[in-house]
C-alpha cells in the first residue's frame, strides 16, 4: 500500500479540495484554500528553520573567531582540534539542524505540488512503453497484460475515479501486429461508460508518439499498429475538467506556458512569474539570506537567485494553477518570515547582538581620529 505523496495526495489533498469545491463551486478557491492550509499545519516546522537561521546569522561570526581560535591554537594536535571544533557547535548550534525541518514537510509539498499538476487542474499523463519484435521472436514470449499506474481523474465536479491505462494482450507486439490502449477504472469499468454518462465535461484523451515515431502509427481511438522493431512511448492525456476555468486575473488553471507557439503573451502567466520572484527576493531579505558580511560575489549571487529561479518557469512551464500555488505559499512565507523577525531575541542572543553592537561602535570611534588628520594633511599640503 502507497503510504508516499500518493497516499497524501489522494487521502488528504484531494478531499480538501472537494471539500472546499462544495462549500464555494471554484476550483480556484480550492487551490487558495488548500494551500493556505497546508502552509497553516507546516507552520510549526517552517517556524523551526526560520528562527534557527536567524539564530545562526547572529551567532555565526563568533562561531567563526572561536573555530579560527581553535585551529590555531591546536593546529599541532588534529584530534584535540577536533573535539574542541565539536564542542563550539554544541554551544551554538549545528547550521544544518534547520534544515531537518524542511526535510520533513517536503514529502507534504510534494504531495500539493502533484496534486495541483493533475485532474481536475490539468491534463492527466499517461506513458505506455512498448516493445516491438521480429514475429519469430514474439513466438517465445508469453503475453501478460500491461497497465499504468491509476491516477486520479475528475469525471464531474466532485467526482473523481482512478483511472489506468492498459493493454489487454500486454506491451510486447509483433511487427505487423495490432492492439488497443483502453482506460478503465480500478474495478474494471471501461473509461468510455464514464464518458457516456457525464457527456456534457468532453473529457476525450489524445495519443502522441513521444518515442520511436516511425516504428508505430496510433489513432484518435488509441488503435496501435506496429511498424519496425525497437523501443516505443506513447503519451494518452485525459484533460483536466478545470484545466480551462479561470480564476481572477488567471484565463485558464491549466495553461502550461508563458507563450504560445504563435508567438501569444499570456500576461497572467507572466504576472505570477514576476510576482514569485518578488515575493522570493523580499523572503530573502527579511531572513537576512541576502546579507553577504560584504562579499560582492556572495551579493551579486543572492540578487540574481530570484531572477534565475523565476525565469526558470519560462523554459521549463508549470500550469498556472501550480504556479498561484507557488506564488501563494511564497507570499505566505514571506509574512511568516517578517512576524518571526519581529520576535524578541533569547537572552542569551541579545547579549550576543549587544556585544558585537558594541564592538562596531568602537571600531568605527577607532576609525575616526585619522580622518581629520588626513585632511589635515591635505590642507597643509595645498597652502
Amino acid at each position: 500500500m502507497d503510504f508516499g505523496i500518493g497516499f497524501l495526495s489522494n487521502n488528504v489533498m484531494l478531499p480538501i479540495i472537494d471539500f472546499f469545491y462544495g462549500i464555494v463551486p471554484s476550483y480556484g478557491l480550492a487551490i487558495v484554500a488548500l494551500t493556505l492550509i497546508v502552509r497553516f499545519a507546516l507552520y510549526p516546522l517552517s517556524a523551526g528553520s526560520i528562527r534557527n537561521m536567524r539564530k545562526m546569522r547572529i551567532v555565526q561570526p563568533l562561531m567563526q573567531k572561536r573555530m579560527a581560535e581553535i585551529k590555531e591554537r591546536y593546529k599541532d594536535e588534529p584530534q584535540k582540534q577536533q573535539e574542541e571544533m565539536v564542542n563550539v557547535q554544541k554551544e551554538f548550534g549545528n547550521p544544518l539542524a534547520g534544515c531537518f525541518p524542511l526535510l520533513v514537510q517536503m514529502p507534504v509539498l510534494l504531495a500539493l505540488f502533484a496534486t495541483l499538476r493533475g485532474s481536475p487542474f490539468a491534463g492527466a499523463n499517461y506513458s505506455v512503453n512498448l516493445q516491438i519484435l521480429p514475429a519469430e521472436q514474439i513466438e517465445q514470449i508469453q503475453p501478460q497484460a500491461f497497465a499504468t499506474a491509476p491516477q486520479n481523474i475528475y469525471i464531474a465536479d466532485g467526482e473523481h475515479v482512478k483511472v489506468a491505462a492498459i493493454l489487454p494482450s500486454g506491451n510486447k507486439l509483433a511487427v505487423g501486429e495490432q492492439t488497443k490502449i483502453q482506460y478503465q477504472t480500478t474495478e474494471g469499468k471501461p473509461f468510455q461508460v464514464l464518458l457516456a454518462e457525464h457527456p456534457e465535461n468532453n473529457l476525450i484523451p489524445d495519443w502522441k508518439v513521444t518515442k520511436g515515431e516511425d516504428r508505430v502509427k496510433i489513432d484518435a481511438e488509441g488503435n496501435v499498429e506496429a511498424l519496425q522493431p525497437g523501443e516505443v512511448t506513447i503519451q494518452g492525456t485525459i484533460p483536466g475538467l478545470a484545466a480551462e476555468k479561470g480564476f481572477l486575473f488567471i484565463d485558464a488553471l491549466g495553461r502550461v506556458g508563458a507563450t504560445d507557439p504563435d508567438g501569444t503573451i499570456h500576461w497572467d502567466i507572466v504576472a505570477m512569474i514576476v510576482s514569485f520572484g518578488i515575493s522570493l527576493y523580499v523572503s530573502q531579505m527579511l531572513s537576512g539570506q541576502n546579507s553577504s558580511g560584504g562579499n560582492p560575489q556572495q551579493d551579486t549571487v543572492n540578487k540574481i537567485t530570484p531572477v534565475i529561479f523565476s525565469g526558470m518557469f519560462l523554459f521549463f512551464p508549470l500550469p498556472a494553477g501550480v504556479l498561484m500555488y507557488m506564488v501563494i505559499g511564497n507570499i505566505f512565507q514571506t509574512a511568516q518570515t517578517y512576524l518571526l523577525s519581529r520576535e524578541p531575541l533569547p537572552e542569551e542572543l541579545q547579549k550576543i547582538v549587544e556585544t558585537q553592537e558594541k564592538e562596531a561602535v568602537v571600531a568605527e570611534q577607532k576609525a575616526l581620529p585619522f580622518e581629520p588628520k588626513s585632511a589635515k594633511k591635505k590642507a597643509t599640503g595645498g597652502s
